[in-house]
């Protein structure tokens, strides 16, 4: 009876320990189910559409002129004596910068001074004669006719007078023109006579350059189109411009338009609008392109997502990937205004408070479940991603 009941014992223990095994293998069998559908579903950042009041700007670009140009040229002809300035010397107003040798030149006045004293002496001379010839026709002692012909030399005596008094005033000022001087304050950009040369008033070359680079103009080209907006713009005191250099650094300081300078060329519809600006430490320089960055208009609650979150298809254009409440993403094609900043203005598409995915998209398909993070707490495994 004993040795019938073991075999059954050892049977059933068998059955029930297989049956706790497949037990614990179905089950973690669908725990290993699971971990692989959660782990498939791609990781995406996140972020919250906040409405903004966005400022929009135009970017134009630009040419730097000086404030003030002006070409050095001589009054008077002669042998430069002495250069007393360099390229690039800054100079004041009033500021000697050649001297042309005076010799001829004193020479000159000293002849038309010789030539004053002559034409004094005639005066003198004709205006006694008129005296006499006056006693005498009192008189009844000459003709009427010798009295005015003493009176019409008189009148050309003192003519004559006038005009040495002129010729002397000449000369003394060309003794001075012969000290040229600044007529502004600014840097000399370039000197083309040295000592020794030649200074002619009728020559095609300056003897030197001055500018006033202290401020500076930036002339600015856009559509006349655009010209209304712009001024609304200023009218509105949306704010000032800011000048960028080649490598697209900010000027220290801003500019402000200047609408009286405005210029249309009828051929192209492109204006040209002056800007002024100050230039300290000098980092701007005549000649020079730059960019303009003005105030076009301010954009109330404006929609704007990175740069990088936007997906751009042959097909549907422009697309960003939405997340809806159950977790799925959802691709949405959207029209795109305005960048800045890294950033891009949405114009319809998407609405505020939706979430949108900034990083990770590209691996979301429409309609696939997707694990969101949000951008405050980036994932280290999708850092890089796009």
């Amino acid at each position: 009876m004993q040795h019938h009941s073991l075999p059954k014992l050892l049977l059933i223990c068998t059955l029930l320990a297989s049956a706790l095994f497949l037990a614990r293998w179905v089950a973690n069998a669908g725990n290993e189910e699971q971990h692989p559908i959660e782990e498939s579903r791609p990781q995406v950042v996140v972020s919250t559409l906040v409405p903004e009041n966005v400022m929009l700007l135009d970017e134009l670009p630009g040419r730097v002129a000086a404030y003030h140009r002006v070409e050095i040229r001589p009054q008077v002809g002669g042998i430069i004596r002495r250069r007393l300035v360099e390229m690039g010397a800054r100079v004041s107003k009033g500021q000697i910068l050649f001297e042309i040798d005076t010799a001829p030149l004193t020479a000159d006045l000293e002849t038309a001074e010789a030539g004053l004293e002559r034409a004094t002496a005639a005066e003198a001379h004709a205006q006694r004669g008129l005296e006499r010839a006056d006693q005498l026709l009192s008189k009844n002692a000459t003709s009427r006719e010798k009295n005015e012909n003493a009176r019409s030399e008189l009148a050309a005596a003192r003519a004559n007078l006038n005009e040495a008094r002129a010729i002397v005033e000449r000369r003394r000022l060309d003794l001075e023109f012969a000290t040229i001087r600044s007529p502004i304050s600014g840097y000399v950009g370039a000197t083309l006579a040295d000592e020794g040369g030649l200074a002619a008033p009728t020559s095609e070359r300056a003897l030197a350059v001055v500018q006033d680079i202290d401020r500076l103009y930036v002339d600015l080209r856009l559509p006349a189109a655009r010209l209304d907006a712009l001024q609304r713009a200023a009218d509105d005191g949306l704010g000032p411009i800011e000048i960028l250099s080649a490598q697209g650094a900010s000027h220290p300081r801003p500019g402000l338009l200047k609408f009286s300078d405005v210029i249309v060329d009828p051929g192209t519809g492109n204006a040209s609008v002056r800007a002024e600006v100050e230039n300290p430490g000098l980092s701007l320089l005549p000649g020079m392109y730059v960019r303009a960055r003005l105030p076009r208009g301010l954009l109330p609650k404006a929609l704007l997502v990175p740069t990088d979150a936007v997906q751009r298809t042959s097909a549907a254009g422009a697309q960003v990937v939405v997340v809806d409440a159950n977790g799925r993403a959802e691709r949405r094609t959207v029209q795109l205004g305005d960048a800045i900043g890294g950033r891009v203005v949405v114009t319809s598409g998407l609405t505020a408070g939706e979430i949108i995915a900034v990083r990770g998209q590209d691996k979301a398909l429409d309609g696939m479940a997707v694990h969101a993070i949000p951008a405050s707490q980036p994932s280290a495994s999708i850092a890089g991603k796009s």
